[in-house]
């Protein structure tokens, strides 16, 4: 039965008082579209971020581009990640580009430096200066170029909306999320690819079918398949999705096969359940990527019938610590304890 309730509150504590609190809302479906339980304002519009990059890289398989330029699951599991741009993320960019024939030099997402401060360092000491290659997006990025090199289209400006591959995306994402993706809908994301707002109750449907591998368009040729072998690669490759210490890599790597997690920009997040047939998507109204990342590991919880050692592995994305400079604990992150099971 549907259920609906108040936004989940997310409490982060010094000592035993509540210092601060972010507010998020989270849906969960099943892969027909309907409402399991609603959390707050489950149909307020939302650009969905980099939490959609599993959906975004499905015309890598479909064209045949991935097979054809013989991309392994490390390589695929890096076109659905935001990396943090350790070495060997680096090295499996290079690669996909060069399967392409690509020079890096022709990425368009924009140059960010890596997330590690011993990366920041290596990076300084070396003389060298952040470059597109390190953007969290540049294997979404790679994958999007050996689109275009095995399609046949100019890979010049492959980030405008009216370029035929941000057109393939766009299509791909209204077929699967059922929102429109057109040019009144969108923004620009960070990596200056379109971003389309779009309902959070729709967005978590759309992640119980991919985790189902079962397609709202049906009739896109293989479409199930390459659901599966993207979610597949993630699972083998978690420390692809994001990074060390990364709540989604953490996440895959403590519920291997049982989940499929991918956070955005802005507080988002999303989950694909596959034994369950379900899906969930949150998103924190102060942008908290702890908020919405402690809000989604419960509603995972709540969910899922945990072993112990998934229970331990999960405990501390359930309720992270804060801690001192010096690394004493001195508080925790959660989700309201008088919040009830949904």
């Amino acid at each position: 039965m549907a259920s609906s309730y108040p936004p989940i509150t997310v409490e982060v504590t010094r000592g035993s008082v509540v210092e601060s609190v972010h507010v998020v809302d989270l849906a969960v479906r099943d892969d027909a579209g309907a409402v399991i339980a609603d959390h707050g304002e489950t149909e307020r519009l939302i650009y969905p971020r980099s939490a959609i990059k599993a959906l975004q890289a499905l015309p890598l398989i479909e064209t045949g581009a991935a097979d054809a330029h013989g991309l392994t699951p490390a390589h695929l599991a890096l076109a659905c990640a935001s990396h943090y741009a350790e070495p060997h993320h680096i090295a499996a960019a290079r690669v996909m580009l060069a399967a392409a024939g690509c020079a890096p030099e022709i990425l368009e997402c924009g140059p960010q430096p890596p997330r590690r401060p011993q990366d920041r360092d290596a990076m300084a000491l070396r003389g060298e200066k952040p470059t597109p290659l390190y953007n969290p997006c540049s294997g979404k990025h790679a994958g999007f170029l050996n689109v275009a090199v095995r399609i046949g289209v100019e890979t010049a400006g492959y980030v405008r909306i009216d370029h035929p591959i941000q057109r393939m995306v766009a299509e791909t994402l209204t077929a699967e999320i059922g929102a429109p993706h057109t040019p009144g809908n969108h923004g620009v994301d960070g990596c200056s690819i379109p971003t389309y707002r779009v309902p959070l109750g729709l967005l978590a449907a759309a992640f119980a079918r991919f985790g189902a591998a079962h397609p709202k368009d049906a009739g896109a040729a293989g479409r199930a398949s390459a659901m599966r072998r993207l979610m597949d690669a993630c699972f083998a490759h978690p420390e692809n999705v994001s990074g060390a210490g990364g709540i989604t890599t953490q996440l895959l790597t403590a519920l291997r096969g049982r989940a499929f997690v991918k956070d955005g920009a802005e507080g988002v997040m999303i989950a694909s359940l596959p034994e369950l047939g379900l899906g969930v998507a949150a998103k924190a109204r102060d942008g908290a990527l702890r908020g919405v990342a402690t809000a989604l590991t419960w509603a995972i919880a709540e969910r899922l019938s945990l072993s112990s050692n998934e229970t331990v592995a999960l405990e501390t994305a359930l309720r992270p610590s804060v801690t001192s400079r010096r690394g004493e604990v001195v508080g925790e992150i959660r989700v309201d304890p008088a919040l009830s099971r949904s």
